[in-house]
């Protein structure tokens, strides 16, 4: 018996390289249904989870999806020897109307997490920053053609956040590091897996 694959919506996260596989798949997005917003954005990752990801590239196409399976579809068929990263969102923390575009995208894991109190103190503390308008909760999974020589252990506990600001991404960054120190001040251990700098909406 099949065993059945549940699909979520979430977000996506493939290296630009300016090859032939990274301009078809950005095309595909352009014209697929599947994808509500695709950015193209600079990448930038935490000094805890860059050993994890040594492949890191600067540049990468960061789309907003409603179907995880047809994603994992389109990222085999485009595979590529630099890791891409897929976010499932499995529970939505909050999601209000903020003033201005969105312009920089943080991923944050939990070193420990399944505790539903914890998820809710991070939510309360994500509501009282304004700029925030999306997060959400979820796990990740990654695409390269070259296994990674260590295995990321928290894939499970992926925390994603949107933020509206006009401000430069310098300024939102600081803004979402101290965010991070705001959470961790409760207790709770939540580290910075990548900040994404949104350079140019594509869709």
């Amino acid at each position: 018996m099949s065993e059945q694959t549940l699909s979520y919506s979430g977000y996506v996260c493939a290296p630009y390289l300016h090859n032939h596989e990274s301009v078809e798949l950005k095309d595909t997005w352009i014209n697929s249904k599947n994808i509500e917003k695709l950015f193209f954005v600079t990448g930038t990752f935490s000094s805890e989870s860059k050993p994890y990801f040594s492949d890191s590239t600067n540049h990468y196409l960061l789309a907003k999806f409603k179907d995880s399976e047809l994603i994992s579809k389109d990222l085999t068929a485009h595979n590529q020897e630099k890791t891409s990263f897929m976010f499932n969102i499995k529970d939505d923390l909050f999601l209000r109307e903020v003033q201005g575009e969105t312009n920089f995208v943080s991923v944050y894991y939990l070193e420990y997490g399944d505790d539903d109190n914890d998820y809710q103190e991070i939510a309360n503390i994500f509501l009282k920053r304004d700029k925030i308008e999306i997060a959400g909760l979820g796990n990740m999974k990654t695409f390269c053609l070259i296994s990674p020589k260590f295995t990321f252990p928290y894939s499970e506990n992926i925390i994603v956040i949107e933020v509206a600001s006009e401000k430069s991404h310098q300024s939102v960054k600081k803004y979402c590091d101290q965010t991070r120190r705001d959470v961790n001040r409760k207790g709770l251990t939540m580290s910075n897996l990548m900040s994404l700098s949104i350079l140019e909406h594509l869709k």
